[in-house]
């Protein structure tokens, strides 16, 4: 996931994982909390904010030369100059095909909700592609809002790791490709720990850690990683096996261990020292162990979650063949390495880590970046609700948060 800003933090600047000096350290967006009318949504209507469209049939790749890509913030490669994006000035290069650029994707809720919500009343919306996160992209492929991708555009899917090839929300993966990866473990400050928190149990037990613990708002990241730690599958669970993790859940914060659950607030109270011990993201602590020694991070033997951010086309999409040509772009290699020097998450694409090995391998040798087969063995995926199940479920959470 990609790097966002630590809000009321500065950017510090400083050694990172890549080796390049100078550039800017940055933190996941994964959770991250907007305040209302903050986050610039995808509402049914063209850029400029004009009535939405009546949707177009018809693909107008061929006779406009451009495509519209959301994204969330500071998830891509940086030139000298902020704004430009040499993968993207290359691409154009390449093809003649202009992107509009967007970092607008801020929160998967309030960017997908207006998008949805036009696209079932039929409306074609400003964006030709963006990247959602797995459970969503699970919701819109069953309200029938994605558009198949092509193979036949997308040739170089066939580098997809194949750890990634299938997923329980898009089986063969017809609808989604990873844009990015991660994992979600345990991260801990040795300094108000004493050692490594390796275990899930010992972050909920450990008497040494009370009311210094904070674990995440996203369901899938704390609901999947207590799965795990009682031994439960997160990609294939019953009703009752989320109420019995629920459960656990509600004994561990009714028993004081957790300081609360966050957002990526974590990132600056790790920093701080106001918690010792939470549930994070990988992509955070390899820029905050750059920063830090004192900072560790664990993936518990009994699992960890692995979740991607996915390119999705919507329904009615005015480009549609130009983002295909996009999507198979960064697929190749070489340009998936260039993205991955820079916001260090896990590759979805075989051989950029031998590009990286060449160019800059304390990336390419990160496992946090480049994972082992091992590690992707114990990874797993928190499938998506249906649409029942939402009801549901998701009330019970977040009664368990607020």
């Amino acid at each position: 996931m990609n790097p966002h800003p630590d809000p009321g933090s500065a950017t510090v600047s400083g050694p990172s994982s890549s080796g390049t000096g100078g550039q800017p350290v940055r933190v996941s967006r994964r959770g991250v909390l907007v305040a209302g009318g903050m986050a610039t949504l995808l509402s049914a209507c063209r850029s400029n904010g004009s009535p939405a469209t009546a949707p177009s049939r018809a693909d107008m790749s061929a006779r406009e030369k451009t495509v519209n890509w959301s994204n969330w913030p500071d998830y891509i490669d940086v030139g000298d100059n902020l704004g430009v994006h040499p993968t993207l000035e290359a691409f154009t290069r390449r093809t003649g095909i202009r992107v509009n650029y967007t970092e607008d994707y801020y929160d998967n809720e309030q960017f997908v909700g207006p998008a949805l919500r036009a696209l079932k009343r039929g409306n074609q919306v400003a964006r030709d592609l963006w990247c959602s996160t797995d459970w969503i992209v699970a919701r819109l492929i069953r309200e029938g809002v994605l558009l198949p991708l092509r193979p036949e555009n997308i040739p170089h899917r066939r580098n997809l790791q194949p750890a990634l090839r299938d997923a329980p929300f898009d089986r063969g993966r017809r609808y989604s490709l990873p844009w990015q990866t991660g994992f979600t473990g345990i991260a801990y400050n040795t300094r108000l720990t004493g050692g490594a928190v390796e275990t899930v149990e010992q972050l909920f037990t450990d008497k040494r850690l009370t009311g210094r613990v904070t674990l995440l708002t996203d369901v899938g990241d704390t609901v999947g990683l207590t799965m795990l730690s009682m031994g439960i599958d997160p990609a294939d669970f019953t009703r009752d096996q989320f109420h019995h993790a629920v459960d656990r859940l509600t004994k561990v914060r009714d028993s004081g261990q957790l300081k609360g659950f966050t957002g990526n607030e974590y990132i600056s109270a790790l920093r701080s020292g106001s918690i010792a011990a939470c549930f994070a993201y990988s992509g955070d602590m390899i820029q905050l162990q750059a920063q830090n020694p004192d900072l560790g991070f664990t993936l518990p033997p009994t699992g960890h979650i692995v979740w991607s951010d996915n390119f999705v086309i919507p329904r009615y999409a005015r480009h549609r063949t130009n983002a295909e040509r996009l999507i198979d772009y960064y697929y190749t290699p070489a340009v998936m390495a260039e993205i991955e020097d820079w916001v260090n998450y896990i590759s979805p694409v075989t051989g950029s880590r031998e590009v990286l090995l060449e160019s800059d391998p304390s990336v390419a040798k990160n496992e946090l970046i480049f994972p082992s087969d091992a590690v992707l063995a114990r990874a797993r995926t928190f499938r998506g609700f249906t649409a029942e199940e939402d009801k549901a479920l998701s009330p019970v959470f977040e009664k368990l948060i607020t």
